[in-house]
């Protein structure tokens, strides 16, 4: 049976909080020009907020918690595609921020 209701709240360490930073910045970075990409770039924009307060749970609303874990789904899926087909300097990068992402997922996001 489902919960009717779901917990939004998260309990991010001091790295996951420093890893969903730099993502929700370079992903309002790479959606800055579009106006069809406002709504991404305003609840990534919350986002970074709510992680820079000093407060030790930070709570999402649905719509940012579901457009943070497509986004970083998508990233994770790019990632694991490069990492095939890339040499061992690239590959070692790719691979470290893919831990970083699938840790974050498995960690809080899994459903």
């Amino acid at each position: 049976m489902k919960p009717l209701f779901k917990n939004y709240n998260f309990g991010f360490n001091k790295n996951e909080k420093k890893v969903i930073v730099n993502f929700c910045k370079q992903a309002i970075n790479q959606m800055s020009g579009n106006e069809k990409f406002q709504p991404d770039i305003r609840a990534f924009n919350s986002i970074i907020e709510k992680l820079n307060s000093s407060t030790e749970t930070v709570k999402f609303t649905k719509d940012e918690k579901i457009r943070l874990v497509h986004q970083i789904k998508q990233n994770r899926d790019y990632l694991q595609k490069q990492i095939k087909t890339s040499w061992f300097f690239k590959k070692w990068l790719y691979r470290s921020l893919l831990t970083q992402y699938e840790s974050l997922l498995s960690n809080h996001f899994d459903e």
